[in-house]
């Protein structure tokens, strides 16, 4: 896979507090993913650019909310959370964020 597209594919990680609890119990890091990457794509992006084991990669489309404020209605975007399965001897470290 090329490299400009693995670093567009993974567009950023997900850090909530459900996140950090799915991490703890399955050992999972979500990540927010472009809308067009299937599973292998993703897979083969985090084992080499995170230089990890996958062992699984579950994906789903998140739908945008319509919001509303004084100038009228609007819809944000959809986008698609991945939520890899790491080995047991496998981490991803997130420094610097909150």
């Amino acid at each position: 896979m090329f490299n400009e597209k693995l670093y567009t594919l993974i567009k950023a990680p997900i850090v909530t507090e459900k996140s950090a609890r799915v991490n703890e119990a399955y050992n999972q890091v979500v990540f927010k993913v472009d809308l067009n990457a299937n599973k292998r794509e993703i897979k083969q992006a985090v084992e080499e650019l995170f230089k990890v084991e996958v062992l699984a990669v579950t994906t789903s489309v998140v739908k945008g909310k319509t919001k509303r404020n004084r100038t009228g209605t609007y819809k944000r975007s959809n986008y698609k959370k991945a939520f890899v399965t790491l080995s047991q001897d496998s981490e991803i470290q997130f420094e610097g964020i909150n």
